[in-house]
C-alpha cells in the first residue's frame, strides 16, 4: 500500500467545505468514475497487489468488483460520519466488501426509520464486512472519532461502478 496515491479532498458539511477526515485513494478499471459527497473520483488503475486482493475476495464473496474506494484512517481524529452508499452509480442493491487492515475500529449502523434499531461492530485486522441487498436503503453507517489513541488503518471498499 506504499505505492498508494492517497488524496484530501474537501467536502460541504453545513453549507462549509472543509477536508475530509481521513485520506482516500480511488482505484478500478478505466470506466468505473464515481461521484460521492460532491467529489468526482476518476479511477488510478489496480496495482497488482490491489488487483489480487481483489480476485480473492471475488472467489471467496462470488461477487464481481470493478472498483475500490481505499480509505486511510491516520490517528483517532479520522472518522467517516453518517451516509449510506446509494449513489446511482452502484445500482439499486450494491454489494460493497469491505477489507479492514491494521488497527481496529468501530463501525457504527443506525436504521433510518426504526430509530432504536443501532448496531456497533469492531472492524478488527483482517476482517472483512459485506453489505448487500436491502443495506443502503435501510442503514445509515459511520466510523466516528475515537477518544482513545489509535494507529493507522487502511480499509478497501470494494464495489462495482454500473
Amino acid at each position: 500500500m506504499l505505492e498508494t496515491d492517497w488524496q484530501q479532498y474537501s467536502i460541504q458539511i453545513f453549507g462549509k467545505m472543509l477536508p475530509q477526515p481521513r485520506l482516500t485513494a480511488w482505484y478500478g478499471d478505466k470506466d468505473a468514475a464515481y461521484c460521492y459527497s460532491g467529489i468526482h473520483l476518476t479511477p488510478k488503475p489496480f496495482t497488482p497487489l490491489i488487483q489480487q486482493i481483489k480476485e480473492d475476495l471475488e472467489s471467496f464473496t462470488g461477487f464481481h468488483f470493478n472498483s475500490v474506494l481505499m480509505n486511510l484512517y491516520r490517528n483517532q481524529n479520522d472518522s467517516m460520519g453518517w451516509h449510506s452508499d446509494d449513489e446511482k452509480e452502484l445500482g439499486f442493491e450494491p454489494k460493497i466488501a469491505s477489507l479492514s487492515f491494521g488497527e481496529s475500529r468501530m463501525f457504527h449502523l443506525k436504521h433510518k426509520t426504526l430509530k432504536h434499531l443501532k448496531i456497533k461492530v469492531a472492524l478488527n485486522n483482517g476482517s472483512l464486512l459485506v453489505m448487500q441487498e436491502k443495506m443502503q436503503h435501510n442503514w445509515l453507517h459511520a466510523i466516528p472519532k475515537s477518544t482513545q489513541e489509535k494507529r493507522p488503518r487502511i480499509n478497501l471498499t470494494f464495489r462495482k461502478i454500473v
